[in-house]
């Protein structure tokens, strides 16, 4: 078997900021990864190494995350300059007929990029994704937003002491549990070290980042979007989600026109880690249909 080509570097932002991404494979049509708030690229590993024996694929670092540091511009930590970021990547590559892959986060950041610019993308990969704020009742509770912007005024009076704060509360065993407990991984089913490398990706954000990136995500409504998406769209929800219930991807399957639909049983939020082999197997047969 002939070694996967890969390539790095780091290109300039919408504003300048580094972005940096990693390029594998070759092949005549190009597959780009978007993960997360506060995740990183060994979200995508197993389709990484599946897909690039046969695509160009494409995974990158959101602007302020891990090598796509440091930020220029705090007030452009929003949806939209992350949308641009990924045009602009794109176009700096030359790729085309590409197909935007999105887990959670990176959905609205695709959206606001077909948005921007709805002949960008040849296809659409939706992963346990939203188009409107997930948090209100999130397991099935309304205290998640007001706990957010209770830490958010701490940390302003005291960004210092916070920062410490969170990357002691998160990078620890005790997190890991948690993250998956609440629904965000299946501890079945998920190779334990992928849940350790992601809490500690989680510490090493900077508070200044994912604040306001997260309060972008609450504030984003993209369901205007769904109806103009002409691209074919496969959109997996995970049955045991409790980060974004299965209600938001049966709205991107009602209102899409181009919609399949891959509801995966036992999946978590990350049914990408959680069923690898099965999931690359129904993706790959959507690319090709």
């Amino acid at each position: 078997m002939s070694e996967v080509k890969k390539v790095v570097g780091t290109i300039a932002g919408s504003d300048g900021a580094p972005i940096y991404y990693e390029s594998r494979g070759e092949g005549p049509k190009t597959l780009v990864f978007v993960y997360g708030i506060a995740c990183l690229m060994n979200h995508w590993h197993y389709q990484v190494d599946h897909f690039a024996k046969n695509y160009r694929v494409i995974t990158y670092d959101l602007r302020g995350h891990h090598k796509s540091t440091p930020i220029t511009d705090y007030s452009n930590l929003n949806i939209t300059t992350l949308a641009q970021d990924l045009i602009f990547l794109l176009d700096h590559l030359k790729v085309k007929n590409v197909t935007g892959f999105g887990h959670s986060f990176g959905v609205p950041i695709l959206l606001e990029a077909h948005r921007l610019s709805p002949d960008v993308f040849e296809k659409y990969v939706f992963i346990n994704g939203f188009q409107k704020n997930p948090i209100k009742n999130m397991f099935g509770l309304n205290a998640v937003e007001p706990f957010f912007f209770f830490i958010k005024n701490q940390f302003n009076k005291n960004p210092i002491f916070w920062n410490s704060l969170w990357k002691t509360l998160v990078d620890n065993p005790v997190a890991m549990q948690l993250a998956a407990l609440a629904g965000g991984f299946n501890l079945k089913l998920t190779e334990f070290k992928d849940i350790e490398v992601y809490v500690r990706g989680v510490a090493q954000l900077e508070l200044e980042v994912f604040i306001p990136l997260f309060e972008a995500l609450m504030a984003f409504d993209g369901s205007d979007i769904l109806s103009t998406l002409q691209q074919p769209t496969f959109v997996v929800a995970g049955q045991n989600d409790n980060i974004t219930p299965k209600s938001f991807q049966a709205e991107f399957k009602e209102k899409i026109p181009h919609a399949e639909y891959l509801e995966v049983p036992y999946g978590s939020h990350c049914t990408q880690l959680d069923f690898p082999d099965y999931l690359n197997l129904k993706v790959e047969a959507f690319l090709k249909s």
